[in-house]
Formats: C-alpha cells, sequence, structure tokens
C-alpha cells in the first residue's frame, strides 16, 4: 500500500476556507490527506482513470475489481483487454474484445472454488463462470441499451447501470429483480455518470446527476410470487442534491457524497465554483441533512469534470479515497485524538480535558495531565488565577513536584493566595517550607486570610514554633491585634500549650474560652481565673463550674469570688436552684447577697431555704424595712399577730390581711382583724366581701357603728347572702348526690350477695384447713360461706352470738373488717 504524507492541517486550511470565513465553530466530521511516495510523480505525467480499494491494497489500472479476500483482481481496458488473476497465485484469464471493456467486477467470494464468476460490460453485460471441467462458460445478462457504465456486486446481487437506468440481477436465481430508470435524462450520461455502492448485502445506492436514490431488495410474499422474481426492490428514499454527484459512499446510517459543483452555482465565489466538495449527509424519506461538508482542493480542479472524479471506500478502515486525473487524496473519521486536537486549536480546553479522562483508553496522542496543563496555562495567561488553582488539584493530583512547581509560579506572578486553598492537605502533603511560604506571604499582607488557613490547615503541615515566631514578631508592631491573638492562641492549642491559649482567649474574651477548658480538661488551669471568666460570661461560667464540681470544688470558688459579692451572688443563686441543700452553709451569706443584690428572689429564697437562720434573716430585713420579706419571717416564726399588724399598718392593705389571715386559719387573727378594721370603712367593705367563708358575717356586722358610712355595704350584704344561698344550694345538691350514691351502692351490695360462690373440692374450711367438701359426698355435710368469701364447716363454726341464727367470720372479726353474716348455708 502506498504511504500516506500527513497533510491534514494543510488539506483541511484548504477545503474549510468557506467555513473559516463564516467563523463556524462546527467541529469537521472527517480529516484528509494526500497520496505521496511514488503517486505524485506519477500522476504528473498521467491521468488516473480508476481506482479500486481494499485493506491490503491500493492499485493504479484503468479499470479494476478485487474481491473481498483482496486475493484477485481483474482489470479491463479501453483497448478491450480483460484479465482477470491471483495476487499470490498463478490462477488466471484473459480475453481480448473487439470493443472498449468499461466495467468488470468479480464475485466477492470469487476465492472460493465455487465461486469463480465475474461479469465484464461493454456494450452489454457478460457473465463469465468456471465449471467443473475448469473451463469458463459465458452468458450474456444484458444488452442492447447502449454501454455498461458502472457495475457493483454484492453478495448475490449484481447492479449495473447504462444508458437508460439501474439493473439488480439476482445470481441465485438468475432472475433480474428490478429495473430503476434514470433520472436527469437531460445530462450526458457520458459527461455525468452513475454512481453505485452496496452498504450491505440487500441495500443499494445510487447517484446520478443530482439525484439520490436508497433501494432495498426485499423477499416477496410467497403467494404474490407467480410468474413474478422472488425477490423486487423498494425505494426507501429519493433526493435531489445541490450538485451533481461524482461518488457515494455508506457511513454508520448517513452518507458521504462527493460532489461536483456545478459552474453557475451562486453558492460559492467564483474562484471556487468548480472544487469538488466531499459533503456527509443523513438520508430522510423525501429529502436529505447536511451533517457536514468540506470544500478540497486537489490540483488542476479547475480543468476536471464530473467524470473525472471518483470515491471508492475501504469498509474494514472506514477510508474514503478521493480519485482526480492529478491527485488522490485520502478521507479518515476523525477519531478522538483528532477531536482533542481540534478543542485545543479552539482553545476548549475544558471540554478537550473532559473528553480525554472520559476517552483516556483510547487516546494516542495526547495524555491527560499534558492537556490539563494546557488549560491551567491558558487560564494563567488569562488572568483566571483561582480557575487555574481549582483545576490543579483535578490535573495535578498526587504529583508533588508539579504541584511544587505550581506554587512557586503562582509564588512568581504573585498569586500565592489563589493557590492556598487548593494545597494538598490529607495523606499526600507538600514540604513543610512550601506551606510555610505561603502562611508567611499571607501574613504580611491578609491578617483574615493568615487565621482562615491556620484554621483550616492541620497544625502538622508546617513547623508551628516558626509559624508562632513570626506572629510573635508581627504583634510586636500592633499588641493588640485581636485577630493575630486569636491565630496565635490556636497555634498555642495546635503545640497543646494550653494555658497560653487560655490567657489570650480570656483576655480577648473570645467565645471559644469555655469550648477549650471543657475540650482539652484545663480546669486546673483556671482556679485563679474564675474571676476573669465570669466578668466575661457569667451564666457560661456558673453552669461551667457547677457541671465540674468534682474538679473546682464549691468551696474553692466561694473563696476566689469572695471579693466580687455581686458575682458570688450568681453562683450560689444558681447552686440553690440546683439543689436547695447542697450549698446550705452558705445561706446565712446568701441572706445579704440578695437583699443587697437581687431582693425579688429574697422572699423565694426565704420560703424555700430549709436551713437559712430566721432571726438573722428578720434582722436584716427589719434594717432594710423590707415589709413583705418581715411579715413572711414572722409569721414563720410563730409571730403571727405582728405580722398582722404590719400587714395592715405599713401596707394598709386588706386583700392581703385578709389572704394571710386566710392562711394561718386563726380564729384570733380574724378577730385582730376585725378589731383593726371596725373604725375603717374600706377595711370593714373588704371583709364584708371575703369574710362570709371563714367566719359568721354576723359578728362583723353586729360591731359596726350605727350611722359609720361604709362603702358599697348594700352590694356587700347581697353578695353574703348570695355567697349563704350558695352554701345552702351546694349543700343541698351534696345531700342529694350523698342519698343517690349510698342508695346506688346498697343496690349494688345487695346484687352482689345474692350471687351464688362457687365452692369445690380444691377449698379448705378456714378453720380446721381440711377440703370444706368430704370426699364421701353420699355423707351428710354442712358448709358456711360468707359474704367475705371464706369458708367453714358448720360444725368449725362457734355458736351464734345474741342474735339468733346470725354467724359472724371468726377470720374479718379478728381483723376487725367488720361481721360477715352466712350468705349461703350448704347442707346434704
Amino acid at each position: 500500500m502506498a504511504e500516506v504524507e500527513d497533510q491534514g492541517r494543510k488539506l483541511s486550511e484548504e477545503s474549510t476556507d468557506e467555513s473559516e470565513e463564516e467563523d463556524t465553530e462546527e467541529e469537521p466530521k472527517l480529516k484528509y490527506e494526500r497520496l505521496t511516495n511514488g503517486v505524485t510523480e506519477v500522476l504528473q505525467k498521467d491521468a488516473a482513470s480508476c481506482m479500486t480499494v481494499h485493506d491490503k491494497s491500493l492499485v493504479k489500472i484503468n479499470q479494476i475489481s478485487l474481491d473481498e479476500s483482496g486475493d484477485h483482481v481483474g482489470i479491463c481496458s479501453e483497448d478491450g483487454k480483460v484479465q482477470v488473476f491471483g495476487l499470490y497465485t498463478r490462477e488466471g484469464f484473459h480475453e481480448n474484445f473487439d470493443c472498449p471493456i468499461k466495467v468488470v467486477a468479480l464475485h466477492p467470494q470469487f476465492s472460493k472454488s465455487n465461486n469463480k464468476q465475474f461479469v465484464t460490460g461493454g456494450n452489454k453485460l457478460l457473465l463469465y463462470e468456471r465449471n467443473w471441467l475448469n473451463r469458463w462458460k459465458t452468458s450474456v445478462l444484458h444488452e442492447g441499451e447502449g454501454n455498461i457504465t458502472n457495475v457493483k456486486w454484492r453478495a448475490n446481487l449484481i447492479a449495473w447501470a447504462n444508458n437508460l437506468g439501474v439493473k439488480i440481477y439476482d445470481i441465485g436465481s438468475k432472475q433480474r429483480i428490478t429495473n430503476v430508470l434514470r433520472d436527469n435524462t437531460s445530462l450526458r450520461p457520458d459527461m455525468y455518470p452513475c454512481s453505485l455502492c452496496w452498504k450491505n448485502n440487500t441495500t443499494l445506492i445510487i447517484g446520478w446527476g443530482s439525484s439520490v436514490k436508497i433501494c432495498v431488495v426485499k423477499e416477496r410474499d410467497p403467494t404474490e410470487i407467480r410468474d413474478l422474481p422472488s425477490r423486487y426492490v423498494e425505494i426507501v428514499s429519493a433526493f435531489e442534491t445541490e450538485f451533481f454527484i461524482s461518488g457515494l459512499a455508506p457511513l454508520a446510517d448517513q452518507l458521504v457524497t462527493l460532489y461536483y459543483v456545478k459552474e453557475n452555482s451562486e453558492h460559492m465565489e467564483e474562484e471556487f465554483r468548480t472544487r469538488p466538495r466531499l459533503d456527509i449527509i443523513q438520508p430522510l424519506a423525501e429529502g436529505c441533512e447536511e451533517i457536514s461538508s468540506d470544500a478540497l482542493t486537489v490540483r488542476n480542479f479547475q480543468e476536471n469534470q464530473c467524470r473525472d472524479y471518483r470515491l471508492e471506500h475501504s469498509e474494514g478502515e472506514s477510508l474514503f479515497y478521493i480519485i482526480s486525473p492529478k491527485d488522490i487524496v485520502v478521507a479518515k473519521e476523525r477519531d478522538q485524538d483528532d477531536h482533542i486536537d481540534w478543542l485545543l486549536e479552539k482553545k476548549k480546553y475544558e471540554e478537550a480535558l473532559m473528553a480525554a479522562e472520559i476517552s483516556f483508553k483510547n487516546i494516542k496522542r495526547h495524555d491527560v495531565q499534558k492537556i490539563g496543563m494546557a488549560y491551567i496555562n491558558h487560564l494563567v495567561e488569562r488572568g483566571d488565577y483561582d480557575a487555574a488553582a481549582r483545576k490543579c488539584q483535578k490535573v495535578l493530583g498526587k504529583n508533588m513536584d508539579l504541584w511544587e512547581n505550581e506554587v512557586y509560579r503562582f509564588k512568581t506572578i504573585g498569586q500565592l493566595k489563589a493557590i492556598s486553598q487548593y494545597l494538598p492537605r490529607g495523606d499526600l502533603r507538600l514540604r513543610p517550607a512550601i506551606y510555610e511560604m505561603i502562611l508567611h506571604e499571607f501574613l504580611k499582607t491578609d491578617y483574615e486570610g493568615f487565621a482562615t488557613l491556620i484554621r483550616e490547615w492541620p497544625g502538622e503541615l508546617y513547623n508551628n514554633m516558626a509559624i508562632v515566631q513570626a506572629v510573635n514578631e508581627h504583634l510586636k508592631k500592633d499588641p493588640t491585634n485581636s485577630m493575630l491573638l486569636t491565630t496565635l492562641a490556636e497555634l498555642y492549642t495546635y503545640d497543646q500549650r494550653y494555658d497560653r491559649a487560655l490567657e489570650i482567649y480570656l483576655k480577648l474574651r473570645h467565645k471559644d474560652v469555655y469550648q477549650l477548658i471543657h475540650k482539652h480538661n484545663l480546669f486546673s488551669s483556671i482556679k485563679d481565673k474564675i474571676v476573669l471568666l465570669m466578668d466575661f460570661d457569667k451564666e457560661k461560667a456558673v453552669d461551667m463550674l457547677l457541671d465540674n464540681e468534682d474538679k473546682i470544688s464549691m468551696d474553692k470558688v466561694v473563696e476566689e469570688l469572695k471579693d466580687r459579692p455581686e458575682l458570688l451572688h450568681v453562683y450560689l443563686h444558681k447552686l440553690f436552684k440546683r439543689d436547695h441543700h447542697k450549698g446550705q452553709k452558705y445561706h446565712e451569706r446568701q441572706i445579704s447577697l440578695y437583699a443587697e443584690f437581687d431582693r425579688p428572689n429574697l422572699l423565694p429564697f426565704l420560703r424555700e431555704s430549709m436551713h437559712c437562720p430566721l432571726e438573722k434573716a428578720l434582722e436584716i430585713c427589719q434594717q432594710r424595712h423590707f415589709v413583705e420579706e418581715t411579715v413572711f419571717l414572722l409569721s414563720r416564726m410563730g409571730n403571727c399577730r405582728r405580722a398582722l399588724q404590719m400587714i395592715m399598718e405599713e401596707l394598709a392593705d386588706v386583700d392581703k390581711a385578709i389572704e394571710f389571715a386566710k392562711e394561718q386559719d386563726d380564729r384570733e387573727l380574724w378577730e385582730d382583724l376585725i378589731s383593726y378594721s371596725i373604725d375603717k370603712p374600706p377595711f370593714i367593705t373588704g371583709l364584708l366581701n371575703n369574710i362570709g367563708t371563714h367566719v359568721d358575717p354576723i359578728l362583723l356586722i353586729h360591731r359596726i357603728k350605727e350611722g359609720m358610712e361604709i362603702p358599697n355595704l348594700r352590694d356587700s350584704l347581697v353578695k353574703i347572702l348570695q355567697d349563704y344561698n350558695l352554701q345552702i344550694l351546694l349543700r343541698e345538691g351534696c345531700k342529694k348526690i350523698l342519698v343517690a350514691d349510698s342508695l346506688s351502692l346498697l343496690q349494688r351490695m345487695h346484687r352482689t350477695q345474692k350471687r351464688g360462690v362457687r365452692v369445690d373440692e380444691e377449698n379448705i374450711c378456714e378453720s380446721c384447713h381440711t377440703p370444706i367438701l368430704p370426699s364421701d359426698t353420699a355423707q351428710a355435710f354442712g358448709v358456711v360461706v360468707f359474704h367475705c368469701r371464706h369458708k367453714f364447716h358448720k360444725e368449725c363454726l362457734p355458736s351464734p352470738g345474741n342474735v339468733p341464727g346470725i354467724q359472724y367470720c371468726n377470720i374479718c372479726s379478728a381483723k376487725r373488717r367488720g361481721p360477715g353474716s352466712g350468705i349461703l348455708e350448704m347442707k346434704k
């Protein structure tokens, strides 16, 4: 096979000038190369008239045909010579005719002994078959319609074209099965010859002039055969093209067409009017869709006609050969490497990288990582540093050398910040110096970014002490910078120097101080820093101290807070809320703390504490004139009359006085309250409205002085009468309910007592503890069963008491549960 010189770029540029002018981004479907190694020199001296293609060879001669194996070739020429011979054997056929022979076609399986057949044609189509005597037999398949211009043999079907149309012959049934008439009869058949190609064993594609027909050979229904051939042809697609067809070839379900462009076409510029075009089209039922189109610059194309071009294809390699008198161009399907080439040329690096990753097993000329590096370089050149850095994660992967090279490149262009967040930080890591270089860069220009990296990067990525030293140097210039101090505390934490970190957090009042203490169990370090913790956040500090009493004792906390009573009160108050007894030894101190800092909670404390010294509390409350607290303490100490007096004199609150008297429920207190209120009309009104349920209102009414004006007296008296009537109604209602319930319960008891009681051999006498029933039931016996379900032999019961006929259960009487009368006496 002739060598192929790579002319892809040149031919692509030459053949897609129009596409470039239109600035299209559509990727071509084919790539092109020009045959060399002797072919060019031959074509400079002579013109190619025909060509055929096989996977094994490419032969130049007037008219040739190869079988499927590529081992035999048939040749015909204008001088009437026909030769068929084996390329690797001595067998052959030679014949001279007295007319030009235009076509020859070997049986596809010619190499097999039973398929030694071929056809050749000039003004008639002849079939040659070698018989069992090894002699060639000749038969005429067709004649009388002019010269045979093309013939194609596939399986058992022979298709040929003459001036009138295309015929198909079935060599198996020896029948001609169709005649497809020629379109474009106005065109000269010698100038615009018919193009034929088989897509498969039953599909024939016909191109003639500007029309295309796709024909499918089908089996006829046996019931319809009669005198008809067993097979017929259906035209499944027919359409017109824009230009004249010089060749056809199948490409999967699409069609490759070689066009000769009309000279008077208005669709192309004058200088390119006669350039041939190679299109890929998608046939449809009544038309076609153009997939791609390339205008080809072949040598001397300006001088060529439609008949001067041929299109041959190699099915095994999907190669398409465009033959012209002075040039041969090979078109081949673009592979994934070509696709990536095109994407890179168009600077579509993202798509190129994706295509390479998907097809990494199939690409031969490209490397995924190199494409990725080209993409990173492109992004850097474009100034999109963040995207370039982000892509490093995917492209550089585990190659630490490439990572370090990229870091230094980003440093050179001043973009270390961009790549910092994408550096490896897992099992695969760079040298510590790389991370330290980036941290120093951030420390110079961006404290916030520096702090972010310290939080995100594991401490083992870099030399912690070197970074601590650098931060301390910066703090000398700016000692109050909270961000630097916070970052320094985090660095100390990574280095397990928790005491240093704790000092900084407390100084900054940082929210993470409590988390640091809990996480690293730093309670021993905060025993002398309790005041600082309380000043920062009292609630969190107290909760932490109370939750960890086993690590910091209550006495230690009280000792530390003795000079800060307001903080001591917060701590003891929460302690008391959690447990009223745990801090009982500090209850006396708490009295003054509540009085000083939290009076609203003093009274609840006095009510709930069982360890508070009442005398001390009374003294403090009297000193501070806390009346409510003093009243409570007096009442708790038993001095209720003094407490009531304070309510009436100090508070002048009759409602509270009445409430106090109700709580104490002491008749003498009511008497004192009435005596104090008897000359105060507002107090009398309050008593009249509330006294009715505890003291007889008559006692108060009789003591009211005649003529005293009492506010709302009528309403108070009406209320007293209404309360009295309500009490009467309640009593009557309760009485009715009691009677009804008593009757209901009596009836239920009566029904229960009338029920029978089961007595069997498992029951025993509660007195003698022997079975209640005798073993011989035929003998006379007596059994007594009480309502309490205790059972006795009649003879085991004592004699009746004072009331004749009434007996009692000895067991229940002994337990004082009340008498149980005999409910059943069984005798036999």
